[in-house]
């Protein structure tokens, strides 16, 4: 049958996660049917995996007839939206749907479950790349058990002490010092939960914040080689930052000159200005800038 030679064109590099419904591909178009997915570079993914920790969700809902409904959302500034065209155009996955009428004027990747099983799932899974934040890993272990198990209605969603997780996450700093994505996760990371500034004493400070996650925060340390404490918010929120001259090279170094993927979009745009202000700082002229 047709379908049976698109099943073959379309997976025989990549394998789909569960049951596609037939109905499903008509809606993906054209675009779909080709083998260069495994084209796009894994920094890429590892550093879209890092910002969907930060600014992404794995939303499964319940329909109004009961079925279950699957999608992964990035929301985002809209002046940030030519950070989702980007992911848009390598990703080639997706509708970039705006939102101005809204307080805080909004843009959104929505990517189908369609997508999800048949492009983004599957390429975490060849990659070996991951989730690391507690929330997005849960996501995605019902997502997965959701459409391995090829379950359709809400109701019959198992409780999630039974659902297993797919991967195995680190328990140790160390750890995810050894994960071979880490690096251009904490770039998408950054993106997300990232601030670079200057502080009323005319010192550089980069930051990272969110939920509490001391093994994770623990490895950012790591990765900076710095002894700065990791401070810890009312119990709930994690926060690394440094500042001192020694720290500040080490930032430069990662963001700069280590051949990861780059800083985009507005924090892109925030990390360079911060570089001009070290530039115009007395304090910071020893520094190798880039």
């Amino acid at each position: 049958t047709n379908y049976t030679n698109y099943y073959l064109i379309f997976f025989t590099t990549l394998p789909v996660i569960g049951i596609i419904h037939p109905n499903a591909f008509k809606r993906i178009g054209s675009n779909t049917i080709r083998g260069d997915y495994l084209s796009i570079p894994s920094q890429f993914i590892a550093f879209l995996v890092g910002l969907i920790d930060g600014d992404g969700y794995i939303q499964i809902s319940k329909t109004g007839k009961g079925f279950i409904t699957i999608k992964l959302i990035i929301s985002l500034h809209l002046n940030d939206l030519s950070t989702l065209e980007y992911i848009h155009s390598v990703l080639k996955s997706g509708k970039i749907t705006i939102y101005r009428d809204l307080r805080s004027p909004t843009c959104k990747l929505i990517i189908n479950r369609t997508d999800l099983q048949s492009i983004l799932f599957p390429l975490l899974l060849h990659h070996k790349i991951f989730f690391l934040t507690n929330t997005r890993i849960d996501q995605f272990n019902l997502a997965m058990h959701i459409l391995q198990n090829d379950i359709k209605l809400f109701d019959s969603i198992p409780d999630k002490s039974i659902i297993s997780s797919i991967v195995s996450i680190p328990t140790s700093a160390l750890e995810y010092t050894k994960l071979a994505f880490f690096k251009n996760w904490i770039i998408g990371f950054t993106m997300s939960e990232g601030s670079f500034f200057i502080k009323t004493n005319n010192d550089g400070c980069f930051q990272l914040k969110q939920r509490l996650h001391l093994p994770l925060f623990e490895a950012f340390k790591l990765i900076f080689e710095t002894n700065r404490k990791i401070s810890i918010e009312n119990g709930l929120y994690c926060q690394f930052s440094v500042s001192s001259k020694a720290d500040i090279q080490k930032v430069l170094n990662f963001f700069s000159f280590s051949g990861l993927h780059p800083l985009i979009g507005l924090k892109g745009i925030q990390y360079l200005k911060w570089l001009d202000d070290l530039r115009s700082s007395n304090r910071y002229k020893d520094l190798n800038l880039p």
